[in-house]
């Protein structure tokens, strides 16, 4: 239903969604992106909403304070990939390449967003899909399909038809991160809930998975501070 801003310094974009099982306005602040959205009842005028979001400014202010700053992909800015934080520099030739622990980058710095994220993704697809291979064959289920977005909520899924969905931003995570989110994605094709089947058949397949769920938690929300422009 729109969005409005709330003035100040820096001014702050409120999402508004009407929903009809709200009860009361909410405000949520999405910790992967800093997006601020508020969810209104059906029968809530906007001007409450503004009113709401004037209240709840001191809130908003210091959590946005506490997010992670988003980072500009530039000559001499750093970028995870596969773990490892690599500089960005000037490249020759066509090709995007990783040189000891530098990435360069070919052509004019306003596109090198556009040229790392279509690296990135090329690579994401060769990674996940032999995480993907290799987890299914031994669990002797096959998968239809493998699908990469950029998603915020989720870093995997698994649909009934045995589609296999991934984040391409998963290749900035270290691999065994990687690998993990992929026997996760795989192990549904035999178990499509969370139960202690479910989790039984992960160990069987990657081993001790909390450590790479852990930083998911702790630290893949540090991703989504690279903004590729694409």
């Amino acid at each position: 239903m729109g969005e409005f801003t709330l003035p100040g310094n820096p001014p702050i974009d409120v999402v508004l969604r009407r929903s009809v099982r709200a009860r009361r306005i909410s405000l949520r602040l999405s910790r992967l992106d800093g997006r601020v959205t508020m969810t209104l009842p059906r029968h809530v005028a906007v001007k409450e909403a503004h009113a709401f979001a004037r209240e709840k400014e001191a809130w908003l202010r210091g959590h946005l304070s506490a997010q992670p700053t988003t980072v500009t992909l530039r000559s001499g800015a750093w970028l995870p990939v596969e773990g490892r934080m690599l500089c960005i520099g000037e490249g020759q030739g066509r090709r995007v390449r990783i040189d000891g622990e530098a990435i360069l980058v070919p052509g004019d710095e306003a596109r090198f967003g556009v040229r790392l994220s279509a690296f990135l993704k090329v690579l994401a697809r060769d990674r996940l899909t032999e995480a993907s291979d290799r987890h299914a064959a031994r669990l002797g289920r096959a998968y239809a399909r493998i699908t990469l977005r950029d998603t915020r909520s989720r870093w995997g899924s698994c649909t009934h038809d045995a589609g296999l969905m991934y984040s391409w931003r998963l290749i900035m995570a270290p691999p065994e991160v990687l690998d993990y989110v992929a026997a996760h994605e795989v192990a549904h094709l035999a178990e499509m809930n969370h139960s202690r089947a479910f989790w039984d058949l992960v160990t069987q397949l990657y081993g001790d998975w909390k450590p790479a769920r852990n930083w998911l938690r702790d630290q893949g929300a540090e991703l989504h501070r690279y903004r590729f422009g694409d």
